[in-house]
């Protein structure tokens, strides 16, 4: 029997229809959908419709989901009041807690039938992104802007955490960037996600469990990393001050964030459009400062690790030149990966066993006598 790999890599856990990765071509698709044509002809709605049917969504089958959505977005006053109470806590600590609180305001979130499951899993993508944005826009001090019906799921993180109705580049970035993140199959959280699901634990608790996995600094919180570094770089930063910056960590072997992946052996296609994103949103804003640093620091790590930017090291500045805090980075994963984590528990109470893998023994030789107390 071969030596186990670490980490499970490579070991094929279950049999999906959401999600296919190739690495080695740098494929990334949804339901047989490549992400490009999805980032570039879909909405995030859509995406959402299409993860949890396996197909895209007819006009009218979209209209009702988006109303669904939009009447689910509202969060009990409840919950509003436990956002305010919370003390100084981190992004994803907020969430997972109140993430778990909202299952007390859903009158069918034990239920593991496939018609209320979706139900639960349609009310709590669109709760999701409203608690997100309003834990942002407490913390940063503003007042609780309730959500607009009007306003698709993009526009309508951005108005409830900005206060201000966001333009159409800045929607459009956003809903582009909820579709890149949407699923990524049997990344860390999603797992986690699907091995609580498998003991037929409710949608919430599954989804607190990958909510969990995905506050790990190994899973989510690059792209906020990769922020700091800039930061500390600082626009001024000259191209000599950057590459002196960068060598400086590598000579120290200290990770440079947002780069490599355990699956792509090529460009994440993600990382793709989030490099358009951010160049385009920066020159729209006429401050290039932070893609430029970026890209300048994209070319010395290819150079230098033969590394490649992965999905969080452009999003960095994609999110911060929309005026999102750093601390909302990791929380906005889950925005959009909240579709795909719910798809993939559906999917395993369609067709569940218990997830219970065995473990490789190198512990002392069986057996072991016990030595009385006394004479050990």
């Amino acid at each position: 029997m071969d030596k186990p790999k670490g980490g499970l890599e490579d070991v094929v856990a279950t049999s999906s229809a959401i999600c296919y990765l190739d690495g080695d071509r740098g494929v990334l698709a949804y339901c047989g959908y490549d992400i490009h044509d999805l980032a570039a002809s879909a909405t995030f709605e859509e995406v959402c419709y299409l993860l949890w049917h396996r197909r895209l969504p007819t006009r009218a089958e979209l209209g009702d989901l988006q109303s669904q959505l939009a009447a689910a977005r509202r969060l009990p006053e409840a919950i509003v009041r436990l956002m305010r109470s919370l003390p100084e806590v981190d992004g994803m600590d907020a969430l997972r807690t109140i993430a778990s609180a909202l299952a007390h305001y859903d009158a069918e979130g034990a239920g593991t039938a496939p018609a209320a499951a979706y139900r639960t899993a349609v009310r709590l993508t669109a709760q999701i992104s409203s608690v997100v944005a309003t834990w942002g826009r407490l913390k940063s001090g503003g007042g609780v802007i309730e959500p607009d019906p009007v306003l698709g799921h993009a526009a309508n993180f951005l108005y409830m955490l900005t206060g201000d109705r966001p333009g159409a580049t800045a929607v459009r970035a956003f809903d582009v960037a909820l579709t890149l993140h949407a699923d990524h199959e049997l990344n860390a959280s999603t797992f986690c996600g699907r091995v609580a699901a498998a003991t037929l634990t409710d949608l919430y608790s599954s989804v607190v469990a990958a909510i969990g996995a995905l506050k790990g600094p190994l899973h989510g919180g690059a792209n906020a990393d990769v922020m700091r570094m800039l930061l500390e770089l600082g626009t001024s930063a000259t191209p000599d001050r950057v590459d002196q910056f960068i060598r400086a960590r590598l000579a120290r072997k200290e990770k440079i964030p947002g780069f490599g992946h355990r699956v792509y052996r090529t460009e994440d296609p993600r990382a793709t459009h989030l490099r358009r994103m951010s160049r385009e949103l920066g020159a729209r804003a006429g401050n290039t400062a932070w893609y430029d640093m970026s890209e300048r620091i994209e070319a010395l790590v290819k150079a230098e690790k033969k590394l490649n930017p992965n999905v969080d090291f452009y999003s960095a500045s994609t999110y911060y030149t929309l005026g999102i805090p750093i601390d909302l980075y990791t929380p906005i994963f889950a925005v959009s990966r909240i579709s795909g984590w719910t798809a993939h528990i559906l999917e395993q109470y369609a067709n569940n066993r218990l997830i219970r893998p065995r473990a490789e023994y190198i512990g002392p030789m069986y057996p072991q006598r016990v030595v009385p107390l006394d004479q050990r």
